[in-house]
């Protein structure tokens, strides 16, 4: 029976210039499995790749790791698919709203922990765990499977990729999660995951902190935020992450606009999950949505509202989706 290593090697042996693409705005998770697929290619094909992405690159932690790995991926251009003859997705899939996909180029491979899409099928090569808690679980395996020892810049991103995706191994990991994650361990370089965790901001994150914080409201067990314009698309999950601490809260659903785009992201303590519907049920068929377990996210253009309706009407929809009365009045934070 062929592994699922052989067969992605299978499916990217023929293709000469390979274009790996996380999903846009990556995430440590996306970042992590996307050098480590360019490492494997090039140990064991002895081939070059090229790593592009769509958005931005906001969050300080996430800068912090792409400057410790060396800077080896860039903003996707039309260039990059016209070099290409083929495509690799790493943490998304074609179709999802987060992909930077072209539907010009063939698809070899779909590497992924999110739910599967139908639009997956197509690709040569599909390889979609959603029981895992992260992507770079499954590019460790790959390494493991082909007797690759990761370097400690690798490693680090792996592990990195791994904690923040499971929040630490508490949020929808898995015992293959754990297991890569200790594997993983020793061969972290903790100096350097240190300076990525603790990574310098600047003064208009804490503007935005502020905002959120200030605008936050609570309906039941809701907490929901709209931050307004956005220095980076990415702050509303770090705002989202940092709103679901509040004591008794269960859910939290943060928003943010940025060029011209409302984003949102949603997380739960609940272990049944259900982040990514509920995303799905703000968003409808506005926008696009997605995620799995206890995060999710979705965008929305700004073309068709203007933002104060668009926020309420957004607020409604998580109401009803979490049955809580319509005519709840949100409570703030402080006064």
């Amino acid at each position: 029976m062929t592994s699922q290593l052989d067969a992605l090697l299978e499916a990217l042996n023929d293709p000469p210039n390979i274009l790996i693409l996380p999903h846009n705005n990556p995430d440590p998770d996306a970042i992590a499995s996307a050098v480590a697929l360019q490492y494997l290619i090039e140990k064991q094909l002895g081939r070059k790749s090229r790593i592009r992405y769509k958005g931005f690159i906001g969050r300080a932690e996430n800068r912090a790791l792409v400057t410790f790995l060396r800077n080896p991926l860039h903003p996707l251009t039309d260039a990059d698919f016209q070099w290409a003859d083929t495509v690799v997705l790493v943490d998304n899939q074609p179709g999802a709203g987060n992909s930077a996909g072209n539907a010009s180029l063939p698809i070899a491979a779909v590497i992924d922990h999110h739910p599967l899409l139908r639009t997956t099928a197509n690709a040569a090569f599909v390889d979609v765990r959603p029981k895992l808690g992260a992507t770079a679980t499954i590019l460790t395996s790959y390494l493991q499977e082909a007797d690759l020892l990761p370097t400690s810049v690798l490693a680090t991103a792996l592990f990195y990729g791994i904690k923040t995706d499971t929040l630490s191994l508490v949020r929808g990991a898995s015992e293959v999660d754990i297991a890569a994650y200790l594997y993983l361990q020793p061969h972290v370089d903790i100096n350097a995951l240190i300076r990525i965790e603790t990574a310098q901001v600047p003064t208009d994150y804490f503007a935005q902190l502020d905002t959120a914080v200030r605008k936050a409201r609570i309906y039941q067990d809701v907490v929901i935020a709209f931050i307004g314009p956005m220095t980076y698309p990415d702050l509303v999950s770090e705002m989202a992450d940092l709103l679901l601490r509040l004591e008794g809260v269960q859910w939290s659903v943060c928003m943010g606009i940025h060029n011209g785009t409302l984003s949102l992201s949603v997380r739960t303590r609940r272990r049944r999950g259900g982040a990514g519907g509920l995303a799905q049920a703000i968003v409808k068929k506005d926008g696009t949505a997605g995620g799995h377990g206890m995060m999710g996210g979705g965008q929305l253009s700004l073309d068709k509202w203007d933002t104060p309706t668009l926020v309420a009407e957004l607020t409604q929809r998580v109401l009803l989706h979490l049955d809580i009365p319509s005519m709840t009045v949100g409570i703030p934070l402080f006064v």
